[in-house]
C-alpha cells in the first residue's frame, strides 16, 4: 500500500485546502463524528460522492460549539451549500443510554472521549451556520435528519417534536442513503438552477409557506397526514400518521407526503428506487484512504473505526421490518447488494494494509445473511405495502437463497492473504430454519449454516430472538421463539458433528411494548431451561420513526389503532429487566415475592428450585451488557465486551 499524503483525505483546514491549490470551496460538510475516510462512515461517503461529481469539498468534523464558533467560519462560505449531519448515529443515542444518563464513551470520537458532539447536533450546527451565513443554503442528512423528517417523539425531552427542518432552519433534507438524491441536486445546481428552486428531487424534503404554490409533478400522487398541531392534541392522530409514513417509505412507487406545521407545509418527496448493483459498487469503489484523518494521530484510536477497520460491508437494507429497529426506515426494506467483484476489490485493499494480520472481522450488513435476496417477480414487489417481507411469515415471492452468500464467503477465503474471515454482524437465525423459511432448499440452508459455523465464527455466534413471548414477538415483527429452539437444535448438531465448541449468544429486550412482568418471568425460565445465563440484554429505548416508539408515546398500534400497554415508569422497567438476572443472590427474594404474587409458582420452581445446582461460574457464552437496543444490531458488536475464555481475534 503506497504511503498516503495529507491531501489524500478531504481537507479539514485552510492549510489543507491550499495544499490542493483551491481558492474556494463548493460544499462544506459539518459532522458530529470524527472524520474517518472509510465507506462505513456516512460523512466520508457523502464527501467522496460530491468529490466524484467534480466538486471541491471540505469537511469540518466535530466543530466546537462552546467557543467563539471559529470552526463555522474558518473555511468561509461554499459556493453551493453547507451539508450538515449529526453523524453515523443519532447524537442522542451517542450521548445517552436507555436511562437517559450520559454515556462515558463516544465510539465515534478519538479515545472514546465525550463532549465533542452536542445534543441534537444537526439542529445546533444548522442554526449556527444560518446565523453566520444567512444567504448560504443548508442541506441536512444522515440518520438524525432522516428519522426526524416528520413529527416524531423525542424520548430524551419526552416531547412530540416537529420536522427537524423546522428546528434546524435548514433549506432541504435528504433522507435515507444520500448518493442518489445528491447526484440530482448537484446536477441541477451545476446546470444553474437556484437552490431555492430545487424542490422536486426524489428522497428530499422541504418546508414551503402555506400560501405558496405546491411544486407540480404529474407523475406523483399526493397524500396529506395529520398536522403537527393535530398530533400534539391527539395521540391517536399521531399514531395514524406512522402507517402512511412507513408504507410510503418502503414502496417502489410511493406518494408524496404533506404535513402542515404551523404556517408552513412539510413536503416529503417519494424515495428513489433501490440502488442498482452498479450504483452501490460505485459508492464503495471511491478512493477512500480507509483511515482516520492524521489530525487524530496523537489523540488516541477511534473505537468505531477500530471495530470495522478490517471488515467488509456487502449490502444495505433490511426486509425484517422489526418494530424497534430504524434500519429499514433509513436504508429501506429492499436489499442493495454489491457485486462479488466489488467486494473482492475491497478485500484486496484491506489485505494489503500494512497492519493486516490475515483476519477479516466481518463480512456483513444490517442482517448479515440477506445478501442478494430480492423478490422473484418484481411486479409483485412493486405493489407491496407490507413493512416486512418475513413477518408474520416469509413472503412466497422472496428469494431467500443463501447460495450467493456461501459462494462469496468461499471467494473471500480464497484470497491468498486472508487466513480467516469472520461474520461479526448479526444473522437472521430464523431464515436458516426450514420450518420457517419454507421457500428455501433445506440442504442449501444446511450448507450455509455449516459453512458459517465451521469457518466464520470466532467462538461465539450472535443471534437475536429478542423475546420468548409470542404476543410480544408478533408486535416486534419477529417469529415465534419456537424457531429459535429449532435453530439451536441445528446449531448443537453441527457443533457436535464438527467438534467446534462454539457458543450461541442470544440477545433479548425487556420493557418492549406489550411486554408484561410475567412475560419476562417466562423468558427467564425458558432460557434458563435451555442452559443460558443471560447478560447479553438490553432495555427498550424509544427512537424516532419506529412502530414501537409510536406505541410507547401514543399507546396505540399505528396499524390497528388498538391500545397497547407499555412499561414506562422506572420501577416498571427495572422490574422487567431484573428477571434477566434471576441468578444474582440479591434478586432471589424479590423474584420469590413477585412470582408468588403472580401465582406463578411453576416458574418459581424453574428459576429457584430447592437445592439449585446451577453453577456459580458464568457460562463461557455469556457477555457483559454494555449497550442498549437503540444501537442497530449490526453495530452492537462495537459495544460488547465478551467475558468468555476464548478471545475474539
Amino acid at each position: 500500500m503506497q504511503e498516503l499524503k495529507l491531501s489524500d483525505w478531504l481537507p479539514t483546514t485552510n492549510k489543507e485546502v491550499k495544499i490542493r491549490g483551491w481558492d474556494a470551496l463548493d460544499v462544506i460538510l459539518f459532522s458530529g463524528d470524527a472524520y474517518v475516510d472509510h465507506p462505513s462512515f456516512g460523512p466520508a461517503v457523502i464527501g467522496r460522492i460530491l468529490e466524484s461529481y467534480g466538486l471541491r469539498v471540505a469537511i469540518v468534523p466535530q466543530p466546537n460549539v462552546n467557543d467563539n464558533l471559529q470552526d463555522f467560519v474558518k473555511l468561509g462560505a461554499p459556493k453551493l451549500f453547507f451539508g450538515v449531519t449529526g453523524g453515523c448515529m443519532d447524537p442522542m443515542i451517542s450521548n445517552y443510554n436507555a436511562n437517559k444518563k450520559k454515556r462515558d464513551k463516544d465510539a465515534y470520537t478519538p479515545n472514546g472521549d465525550i463532549g465533542f458532539r452536542p445534543d441534537y447536533a444537526t439542529t445546533v450546527y444548522s442554526n449556527i451556520l444560518k446565523e453566520k451565513w444567512p444567504d448560504v443554503p443548508i442541506l441536512i442528512g444522515g440518520i438524525e435528519a432522516s428519522l426526524r423528517r416528520v413529527t416524531h417523539y423525542d424520548y430524551w425531552s419526552d416531547k412530540l417534536m416537529p420536522t427537524i427542518l423546522e428546528s434546524s432552519k435548514a433549506d432541504m433534507l435528504v433522507y435515507g442513503m444520500g448518493e442518489q438524491p445528491l447526484r440530482e441536486v448537484v446536477r441541477l445546481l451545476q446546470k444553474g438552477v437556484p437552490f431555492k428552486n430545487i424542490n422536486t428531487v426524489l428522497q428530499t424534503a422541504i418546508l414551503i409557506d402555506n400560501e405558496d404554490d405546491v411544486p407540480k409533478n404529474s407523475n406523483w400522487e399526493d397524500v396529506e397526514i395529520n398536522s403537527h398541531e393535530t398530533c400534539l392534541k391527539n395521540k391517536k392522530a399521531y399514531a395514524t400518521n406512522f402507517k402512511t409514513i412507513e408504507q410510503e417509505s418502503n414502496k417502489l412507487a410511493a406518494r408524496r407526503i404533506f404535513q402542515k406545521v404551523g404556517t408552513k407545509t412539510l413536503m416529503i418527496n417519494p424515495p428513489y428506487p433501490t440502488m442498482t448493483e452498479d450504483e452501490i459498487d460505485a459508492s464503495f469503489d471511491l478512493p477512500y484512504t480507509r483511515l482516520p484523518h492524521p489530525k487524530y494521530d496523537k489523540r488516541g484510536p477511534i473505537p468505531a473505526f477500530e471495530m470495522i477497520k478490517f471488515s467488509i460491508n456487502i449490502h444495505r437494507g433490511c426486509f425484517g421490518g422489526c418494530s424497534f429497529c430504524t434500519i429499514s426506515a433509513h436504508q429501506g426494506k429492499f436489499i442493495a447488494s454489491r457485486s462479488q467483484e466489488s467486494v473482492m476489490r475491497e478485500v484486496d485493499i484491506v489485505a494489503n494494509m500494512p497492519d493486516f494480520k490475515g483476519y477479516l472481522s466481518d463480512i456483513g450488513g444490517p442482517s448479515a445473511n440477506m445478501y442478494k435476496m430480492k423478490g422473484k417477480i418484481q411486479s409483485i414487489c412493486d405493489k407491496c405495502v407490507a413493512p416486512s417481507c418475513i413477518s408474520p411469515v416469509i413472503c412466497s415471492n422472496l428469494d431467500t437463497s443463501h447460495k450467493p452468500l456461501t459462494q462469496l464467503y468461499q471467494a473471500v477465503d480464497s484470497h491468498p492473504k486472508v487466513k480467516k474471515s469472520f461474520i461479526g454482524s448479526g444473522i437472521r437465525h430464523d431464515m436458516l430454519v426450514p420450518e420457517f423459511n419454507k421457500n428455501a432448499d433445506p440442504k442449501e440452508l444446511d450448507a450455509y449454516t455449516e459453512e458459517l459455523m465451521t469457518k466464520h465464527v470466532s467462538g461465539r455466534l450472535k443471534v437475536a430472538p429478542e423475546h420468548t413471548s409470542d404476543p410480544v414477538l408478533k408486535l416486534m415483527r419477529k417469529p415465534s421463539f419456537s424457531y429459535f429452539h429449532k435453530f439451536k437444535e441445528r446449531f448443537d448438531r453441527i457443533n457436535i458433528k464438527n467438534k467446534l465448541n462454539l457458543q450461541l449468544i442470544p440477545y433479548f429486550i425487556s420493557n418492549h411494548p406489550a411486554c408484561e412482568v410475567e412475560d419476562m418471568a417466562n423468558l427467564a425460565a425458558e432460557t434458563k431451561d435451555m442452559g443460558f445465563q443471560l447478560e447479553q440484554v438490553q432495555g427498550f429505548t424509544p427512537t424516532p420513526m419506529t412502530v414501537a416508539t409510536v406505541i410507547y408515546y401514543s399507546g396505540y398500534h399505528p396499524y390497528t389503532l388498538k391500545k397497547v400497554n407499555t412499561p414506562k415508569t422506572r420501577q416498571e422497567k427495572d422490574e422487567q429487566h431484573r428477571f434477566f438476572f434471576w441468578y444474582k443472590h440479591e434478586n432471589k427474594d424479590w423474584i420469590k415475592n413477585t412470582l408468588n404474587r403472580l401465582g406463578r409458582q411453576d416458574l418459581l420452581k424453574v428459576l429457584l428450585p430447592e437445592n439449585d445446582k446451577w453453577r456459580k461460574n458464568k457460562p463461557s457464552g455469556e457477555a457483559k451488557h454494555t449497550f442498549d437496543d437503540a444501537i442497530p444490531f449490526n453495530q452492537r458488536k462495537n459495544k460488547v465486551k465478551y467475558s468468555g475464555k476464548k478471545k475474539r481475534r
